[in-house]
């Protein structure tokens, strides 16, 4: 589910996921890096959780037509508006993948740097729903990808894809939104 995140070994990890017959001697395990800590192992994600907001992780659709005291749309339009083929959700299934575990923001040396940082999740999130066929909010996401806290902050070092327990590799939709933009 993705609240379990913690730093393990100077490594974040899902603590769901980790087990202690794969560590031989020691094991440290501490709070996720970058973010503030409230207490123990208990970190403030807020920061994480307003970009999250600010990028509207959710299909923005057409402006609904004026109806002018005609019956609803009919089903067939309704249906046409959400329909999507096995190509179009390729294109970006991989980065709906994500579970929100914040890893990638504890991997991330430009969140450490940068605290205002949209981050790795938050940008993948708008790739997701910039790519999704069904969605017209692109041009509302677009101007915070390309503010200054956006993708041109990433320095493309990459661990953020390398600790993602689902694959979903930000790395490479901090990217494409980086050509996407420009």
């Amino acid at each position: 589910c993705g609240s379990c995140g913690m730093m393990v070994n100077n490594k974040p990890k899902l603590a769901c996921k980790t087990f202690l017959r794969d560590y031989s001697g020691h094991m440290r395990i501490e709070p996720l890096a970058n973010f503030p800590i409230e207490r123990d192992l208990v970190v403030d994600l807020s920061h994480f959780i307003e970009s999250l907001e600010a990028i509207k992780p959710y299909i923005i659709g057409n402006e609904a037509p004026a109806l002018d005291g005609k019956p609803h749309p009919s089903k067939e339009l309704q249906v046409s508006r959400t329909k999507q083929t096995p190509a179009q959700l390729e294109k970006y299934r991989q980065f709906s993948m994500c579970i929100n575990c914040g890893l990638c923001y504890a991997a991330c040396p430009q969140f450490g740097l940068n605290p205002e940082f949209l981050g790795p999740a938050a940008i993948t999130m708008a790739h997701r729903y910039n790519l999704d066929n069904r969605d017209h909010g692109k041009a509302k996401r677009m101007s915070l990808l390309n503010g200054k806290n956006g993708v041109w902050s990433c320095t493309f070092v990459g661990y953020c894809s390398e600790v993602c327990p689902k694959h979903v590799d930000p790395a490479s939709a901090i990217n494409q939104g980086k050509v996407e933009s420009a």
